[in-house]
């Protein structure tokens, strides 16, 4: 399933990024990289962004980021 199919109170594992080098570069920089655990913090009006938790650092994504990342939901 994708990051962005995820209710806000979700938490899951991130299995893969499907996107460039850059752009992976720069998932990575924030710690959102494959094995890590993610938790979905809220949505903007719209579900146009994303705020997700990843260790201690808080991260907004845009919806077109945030569907390149596939997880595996937790319960």
């Amino acid at each position: 399933m994708q990051l962005n199919q995820l209710n806000k109170g979700d938490h899951a594992t991130i299995i893969k990024i499907n996107a460039n080098k850059i752009l992976k570069d720069r998932f990575a920089s924030f710690g959102i990289m494959r094995g890590e655990e993610i938790s979905v913090k809220g949505y903007s009006i719209g579900k146009q962004t994303m705020e997700i938790e990843a260790g201690a650092t808080l991260i907004a994504l845009r919806a077109d980021e945030a569907m390149k990342i596939e997880v595996e939901k937790r319960a």
